[in-house]
């Protein structure tokens, strides 16, 4: 796409050419020349309006801007044949946003506008005439050539201009976010749009539900209601995201009504039990009332998103750096303390090497263990559930203790931020299972009923011990579960072993879940 400095030639070029026409002009007191003139000028400013506004699917083309200057020279070159002049800058115009080719095909249409209309219209093309045809339409090919090189290169993309509107973006972030006062959290945020709602439309329950792929996640909820009444209300959301292309009305079928309360929010309720269905709600004006909140709650969604892409990219280029090189490096080691051992001194030293050996062995595997955790994203997997099932495997084929999951899990998912915390929180605590409690196995659970989850990693090992110097995995699993607003828990079994249990709770009914449970196992 061109950049604005390309408009700003093409504009100067307008306007100067404008100056050279309207002097002459207006000296001689050309009143069909001053038509002329206020025509082409309409047309000009016409572009230059949609270019500065970047509404380029408005402007017009440049054959047709060519055809339109052609059209007027032909009926005004008789009494002003200065006008002639303008069909230097369609010319001009085409190489800048299209190229060379179709600035000889915009040559070609004005020569064929301004020569067959002037035939029918003056009947003759004189000699003066037709000379400076002739000249201004080569003098704009020579100038568009001449200018193609410069217009060529501005074309080409700076594959640094996406980095350096995102620091731009990223500064204005930063330079903002201190000055948010309710903060970014979306549970948070959608709670408070719920109250707002409850305040103005009496209900017995109410959902936010936000898009994510094919489905919708809720994110916040004060329904009590029975499963039946959960689905109608999730369906209530769906009519309301099919409406996307424009249709913004609210949806109100029986008991329940949805309206979309925001950009990437729909709000979806039932009324109370009893409730005068044939009267509508105000739900329009209850729209309006939310759009502070609303702007708040998109933010915040905005930022979650971003937030997860930053992650995930930060953790691929710390897992790159770590096979590259602290792993290939220790291996190197493992290379050389072979060749050591294959020569011993004597008894002693071969023993020594040998456990060097064992140690070295040891670390690459929790190196490439580290690795293959830092590259698991929740992302690839169809569930929550699913990605704790592809961790319990790997881990179980590399230390050989058996590691069962049992997964209770409902179609609907939670939000992309909430997923990703509760799989590193499972992760990191199987991870504490098999690298120090010395269990012989472990158990996990993961309950999802979204916007709820439950997820219990319990092992038969050690318990809880006195906590290591260089240890921050637990410090680090209540930071995840404190920033999703989850309790995090972890206790000594009444036999033997350790309990890690990380609990969402959003106020809700028990039952409001819609259909069966899905139950695997793994071992």
């Amino acid at each position: 796409m061109p950049s604005s400095q390309t408009y700003a030639v093409v504009g100067a070029a307008r306007l100067f050419a404008l100056l050279a026409i309207g002097g002459p002009i207006v000296w001689f007191h050309q009143e069909q020349g001053l038509m002329a003139l206020a025509a082409v000028g309409a047309v000009w400013v016409y572009q230059a309006v949609t270019a500065t506004r970047r509404e380029l699917e408005l402007s017009l083309s440049p054959m047709t801007e060519g055809a339109a200057i052609g059209i007027v020279c032909a009926l005004a070159m008789s009494d002003a044949p200065v006008i002639l002049a303008a069909l230097v800058v369609p010319p001009l115009y085409a190489t800048a946003v299209a190229g060379v080719r179709t600035m000889i095909r915009t040559v070609l249409v004005e020569l064929i506008a301004v020569v067959a209309l002037g035939l029918m219209w003056w009947e003759t093309i004189t000699a003066d005439q037709a000379v400076a045809i002739f000249t201004w339409s080569m003098a704009g090919l020579g100038l568009s050539l001449i200018a193609a090189v410069t217009f060529s290169s501005d074309r080409v993309p700076d594959p640094l201009a996406p980095y350096r509107d995102a620091q731009e973006h990223l500064r204005q972030l930063l330079e903002l976010a201190g000055s948010l006062s309710s903060g970014l959290d979306v549970g948070a945020l959608a709670g408070e749009l719920l109250s707002q709602v409850s305040d103005d439309i009496p209900n017995r329950g109410l959902v936010v539900y936000v898009p994510r792929g094919e489905t919708l996640t809720p994110v916040a909820s004060t329904i009590d209601a029975d499963s039946a009444d959960a689905v109608a209300a999730e369906t209530l959301a769906g009519d309301v995201r099919i409406r996307d292309g424009g249709d913004a009305r609210p949806v109100q079928i029986g008991e329940g009504f949805a309206f979309r309360a925001s950009d990437h929010a729909i709000v979806a309720g039932l009324r109370p039990v009893g409730a005068d269905v044939s009267r509508p709600l105000p739900l329009s004006a209850t729209v309006a009332d939310l759009t502070d909140i609303s702007v708040k709650l998109d933010a915040a969604l905005l930022f979650a998103q971003f937030r997860d892409a930053a992650t995930a990219d930060e953790r691929n280029r710390l897992a790159r750096e770590m096979h590259d090189g602290v792993a290939q490096d220790i291996a190197s080691l493992g290379y050389i303390i072979d060749a050591l051992a294959a020569r011993p001194a004597d008894e002693q030293q071969a023993k020594a090497l040998g456990m060097l050996r064992e140690r070295v062995s040891k670390v690459v595997a929790e190196v490439r263990q580290s690795v293959m955790n830092l590259r698991t994203s929740i992302g690839e997997s169809e569930s929550l559930g699913a990605a704790i099932s592809n961790v319990a495997r790997h881990l179980s084929e590399s230390s050989g203790i058996p590691i069962r999951v049992r997964l209770d899990e409902q179609p609907t998912r939670l939000r992309p931020e909430v997923e990703a915390e509760l799989f590193r929180i499972a992760q990191e605590a199987m991870n504490n299972a098999v690298k120090h409690a010395r269990a012989t196995s472990i158990d996990v659970r993961c309950q999802v009923y979204a916007p709820e989850a439950i997820i219990t990693v319990t092992d038969d090992g050690v318990g809880l011990q006195a906590a290591r110097a260089d240890s921050h995995g637990l410090k680090i699993m209540r930071e995840r579960a404190r920033l999703i607003g989850a309790e995090l828990v972890v206790r000594d079994n009444a036999s033997r072993g350790l309990t890690v249990s990380v609990a969402l709770k959003i106020p809700r009914s028990a039952g409001a879940s819609g259909d069966s449970p899905i139950l695997t196992e793994q071992r």
